[in-house]
């Protein structure tokens, strides 16, 4: 017979193996779940009546209003991506900044921080500052591996940047408000841009034939022609992130009403750059569908899996497992961001925060660690699931538009000084917590270094949300166990 008290490691190992062997997230979670639930039932750790909180769960998934900003989100930055904005701001600031040694690389960061805040898609960003900035770049003497390296991390600056989608996955699971997310994260982004660009001036002094200057037949001359250029991309930017992230911010819209504002002003700017056509918005409709069904799917199959795992005590052995860590809250974010930095090596964004986030939260909140200043941090920590040589996706996108000359071998080398500048910021967050809390409205006490362990069994009926039905039968069955 199994030992009750073996069955929560079991469970949570037999994901990851799945998960491993390469099983779709959503079903990989789902049955998980619902065999060790049957293996629970079957020993008596709980009754049956205990999975009646499933539908209830699952009626608050498709119910979640919150959760609509995705798909709004989704479109925007599908439209965005082939409207001609980036390849308008691309162009005007390279020539702009092309005369000073690295001046291509900083106008690829500072695009891929607008992009980031209009778009919040990883792919949108990389694709296209990967189809256009990237032919230029070798052609004039970039080192491919600054120049692949570049373009792969300015597309992830999108992760943590709002609106990022990442933001309003981590606030829907930390139950915090999607507007103090976004706030908190303003700092950990401009710091993340400024890092990028403190690289390549380094580079242009310590290597300085790896990030050249165009050459004088290849330079424009800055006249008005070229600032009409340059502000012909910026200023429409700069209108959708007001209408977007400056009514969420200031409270005048929900991230659901901010995303539907996004997604029209999407379509105003692609018929502006006469680039709205069908076969765009269908594109675009097919890609957010896919996406946001992903989404769903995963969230589905997580509110399985963690019922169950609660229902085998495996709440309280993960809060058992990391509350008592030497250290106190200075270990638990040693463990915790090491752990989510090697599980990015193999999971992607949506499956650590669905799956491990949840697991995560109860513990950081009985520490005293501040969920929107946690949020942020491991915000910045999945940005790394990006980039990680062999598995990131932005390096997959990238190698897909690179040209043939570029060696996928180039690609994985050159992100791995970036990976290290987002490590310097996860580190920068942690031991300057005011970067997040600055911006927030109302910051409170982030982690305390002399702060003793908690008991992870202390309070754990007192803090149970019993708000609805669901929690409420799963209160009920856990006193009865």
């Amino acid at each position: 017979m199994i030992n009750h008290e073996l069955l929560a490691p079991l469970m949570f190992g037999g994901l990851i193996l799945f998960l491993l062997i390469g099983y779709p997230a959503a079903f990989s979670l789902g049955a998980v779940g619902l065999f060790f639930s049957l293996i629970g039932i079957e020993l008596g750790f709980f009754q049956p009546t205990f999975l009646q909180a499933l539908p209830d769960r699952v009626f608050g998934i498709l119910s979640n209003d919150l959760l609509l900003s995705i798909p709004f989100f989704t479109f925007m930055g599908a439209i965005l991506e082939k409207c001609g904005l980036a390849e308008d701001l691309l162009e005007g600031l390279g020539q702009l900044f092309g005369p000073i040694r690295g001046g291509l690389a900083y106008a690829v960061i500072i695009v891929g921080a607008v992009l980031g805040a209009i778009t919040g898609t990883v792919a949108a960003s990389v694709i296209a500052m990967g189809l256009i900035s990237l032919p230029v770049m070798l052609r004039y003497g970039y080192n491919p591996r600054v120049a692949t390296g570049v373009i792969a991390a300015s597309g992830t600056i999108t992760q943590l940047i709002p609106p990022s989608l990442v933001l309003i996955i981590l606030a829907d699971q930390l139950g915090k408000s999607v507007g103090d997310m976004y706030a908190g994260a303003i700092g950990p982004s401009i710091i993340q841009v400024l890092l990028f660009c403190l690289f390549i001036f380094i580079l242009s002094i310590v290597r300085p034939q790896d990030v050249p200057a165009l050459p004088k037949e290849a330079r424009p001359p800055i006249d008005l022609t070229l600032i009409k250029r340059i502000l012909w991309g910026i200023i429409p930017s700069l209108a959708l992130i007001f209408l977007v992230l400056g009514t969420i911010l200031m409270g005048l819209a929900t991230p659901t009403e901010g995303g539907a504002m996004g997604s029209v002003g999407a379509l105003f700017l692609a018929a502006l750059n006469k680039r709205l056509q069908k076969d765009l918005i269908w594109q675009a409709m097919t890609s957010t569908m896919r996406i946001n069904a992903m989404v769903i799917f995963i969230l589905i199959g997580s509110t399985v899996f963690g019922l169950a795992f609660r229902g085998v005590d495996g709440d309280l052995w993960i809060e058992n497992l990391l509350s008592n860590l030497p250290g106190g809250q200075v270990g638990f974010l040693i463990v915790v961001n090491l752990f989510v930095f090697f599980l990015a090596f193999f999971l992607d964004y949506f499956e650590i925060a669905f799956i491990i986030i949840p697991l995560l939260a109860p513990v950081a909140q009985k520490l005293g660690i501040d969920l929107i200043w946690f949020g942020v941090l491991l915000g910045a920590n999945m940005q790394t699931s990006f980039m990680h040589p062999p598995f990131g996706f932005a390096l997959f996108y990238l190698r897909g538009v690179a040209p043939s000359s570029v060696k996928s071998s180039d690609i994985y080398w050159g992100a791995l000084p970036w990976v290290g500048l987002q490590l310097i910021l996860v580190a920068i967050i942690i031991f300057v917590p005011e970067t997040v809390t600055y911006f927030v409205d109302k910051p409170t006490a982030i982690i305390d270094i002399n702060a003793p362990s908690v008991d992870p069994l202390e309070g754990v009926q007192q803090n149970e949300n019993i708000a609805d039905s669901s929690s409420e039968i799963e209160r009920q069955l856990r006193e009865n166990k």
